[in-house]
């Protein structure tokens, strides 16, 4: 599938990860075999067009480029008053006047405005997360030839995206760190590990598959494999390569004992994502009804987690995270692709 399908030369998909890389890692990771990924989730139209200049200046090889497709929330003021309350101690301890916290860096959906801007650089392949758009778009991507992929992390989601036009499904285990792609259920008891995943993934839907979650060395990929994979997506392992953006803080942390406890959390965006386990997601609790849809969560948060940061501290930061930080190495992208291929 890798070379068929994605023009790759080996089957390893580097994590499209907003907030920690911009092309740098892509074009590192592209260069080295594998397939790089830019995340086009938090980015303007403008950043976008910059990002995607830079890819194609640094690469000749496929790349894929990753939006988010949820339905943007109606603002609630009440339910964002009654949040804010349950976080007036912090902002009391860090000096904070609630009052005035701006609108938080928005994570605008997929629209026809972004695949304009997409259309000039026409990319090979365009990935998904939280479903996909709708068939007017999809068709849009298609018509230059552009592979459509998707997360599953369903069996259910992988039928509806194979049926909603998805040229390959990325089956995501509950052991990935950032955002689970989840968007028919939003019970987290239905999400299932990788390895419990991939294989009834495979046996459900005809398109290839792509495993992701918890996969940080060359073993790992092999196992994925003889599941019925035809290629993996790995993100949590490349975070400390000098190409990614990924903070002093994130990390450390990455790097220290607390990287062997992650949990699901909703405080920091509106929607389960894994992260490492910080002050805020022990003293507020992971899951909260009551925190803001997704991603209006993010504003509250954004002055807490900059206060702290500016002090060295990731207590209010996201520190996404898969169950499997082992493999996170100080190496050159490049390098680690490689490794990570080294037993296929």
């Amino acid at each position: 599938m890798s070379s068929d399908l994605l023009g790759i030369d080996v089957p390893i998909i580097q994590a499209p990860m907003a907030g920690v890389q911009v092309s740098a890692l892509a074009i590192a990771v592209s260069n080295a075999g594998g397939l790089g990924s830019l995340p086009c989730a938090m980015l303007s139209p403008e950043q976008m067009a910059k990002e995607l200049e830079a890819v194609r200046a640094g690469t000749t090889k496929p790349y894929n480029v990753n939006f988010f497709c949820h339905v943007p929330p109606t603002p609630d003021a009440a339910r964002e008053a009654r949040w804010r309350e349950q976080l007036a101690p912090f902002y009391r301890e860090l000096g904070i006047d609630p009052q005035k916290i701006p609108a938080g860096p928005g994570r605008n959906p997929f629209s026809a405005e972004v695949a304009g801007v997409l259309e000039e650089f026409k990319p090979p392949i365009v990935s998904f997360h939280f479903g996909l758009p709708g068939s007017d778009l999809v068709a849009r991507l298609k018509a230059w030839g552009a592979k459509v992929l998707g997360s599953a992390t369903t069996v259910e989601e992988a039928r509806w995206l194979e049926a909603h036009g998805a040229d390959a499904i990325i089956a995501q285990g509950v052991e990935a760190g950032g955002h689970r792609g989840m968007f028919l259920t939003e019970d987290i008891s239905t999400q299932l590990g990788t390895l419990a995943l991939v294989p009834q993934v495979v046996r459900a839907v005809k398109v290839p598959v792509i495993a992701a979650g918890g996969i940080a060395d060359a073993a790992g990929v092999a196992a994925c494999m003889a599941l019925g994979a035809q290629g993996v997506q790995i993100g949590t392992a490349y975070l400390c390569c000098p190409e990614a953006t990924t903070s002093a803080v994130h990390r450390a942390a990455l790097k220290g004992e607390g990287a062997r406890h992650s949990a699901l959390t909703n405080v920091f965006t509106g929607r389960p994502a894994r992260g490492i386990v910080n002050r805020v997601m022990r003293e507020l609790g992971a899951m909260r009804d009551d925190a803001p849809k997704f991603p209006l969560a993010t504003s509250s948060l954004a002055p807490l987690r900059a206060a702290a940061e500016a002090r060295g501290s990731g207590d209010f930061s996201p520190l996404w995270s898969g169950q499997n930080a082992s493999g996170c190495a100080e190496i050159p992208a490049a390098e680690l692709t490689r490794e990570l291929a080294a037993e296929l």
